[in-house]
């Protein structure tokens, strides 16, 4: 019987590691990753080139550079204000703040620096601006089922793996 390989429609389980250009692991996902190749799902920075033609058992690994991953880092996404001007929830490293723009668009920010009696916040992804190194490791690779598309997400739901 012949190995199954990536293509449009087939069901892929998959792991993988992010890392810097040095090495350093940034994220890790140790459970697998399902999604069904072709679809609505998009994994970042060409990894859906990257496994196509792919059989279970291979491991690939890709250097993605920032804009065909999170994007360049943008300084207009930081804001830095008087710490007692922000409420008492978000005096904390790592907090979340939804800031509402203009046209009425949500965003996330989180406080990366409190210091001098002042707190910052950045809209940023964390891998903003960075190159990264992923190394996939491809688990399962068959053919998709009607529940595969429930479970992973039906055609027109966009879904980011990150």
């Amino acid at each position: 019987m012949s190995k199954e390989i990536i293509q449009n429609g087939k069901f892929v389980s998959l792991t993988y590691s992010i890392a810097d250009p040095d090495g350093n692991t940034l994220e890790q996902s140790d459970l697998p990753v399902s999604y069904i190749h072709g679809g609505e799902t998009e994994l970042i920075g060409g990894m859906d080139r990257a496994v196509a033609g792919k059989c279970q058992g291979d491991e690939v690994t890709l250097t993605i550079p920032s804009s065909d991953a999170f994007g360049e880092y943008d300084p207009d996404l930081t804001f830095t204000d008087e710490i007692d001007n922000v409420p008492p929830q978000f005096r904390q490293l790592g907090a979340e703040v939804q800031m509402q723009n203009e046209a009425g668009e949500v965003k996330s920010f989180y406080v990366t620096k409190i210091e001098n009696g002042k707190l910052t916040v950045d809209g940023n992804h964390p891998l903003a601006g960075k190159t990264l190194v992923v190394k996939v490791k491809i688990l399962e690779v068959r053919e998709a089922t009607k529940e595969d598309a429930m479970s992973v997400g039906l055609p027109g739901q966009s879904h980011t793996l990150n």
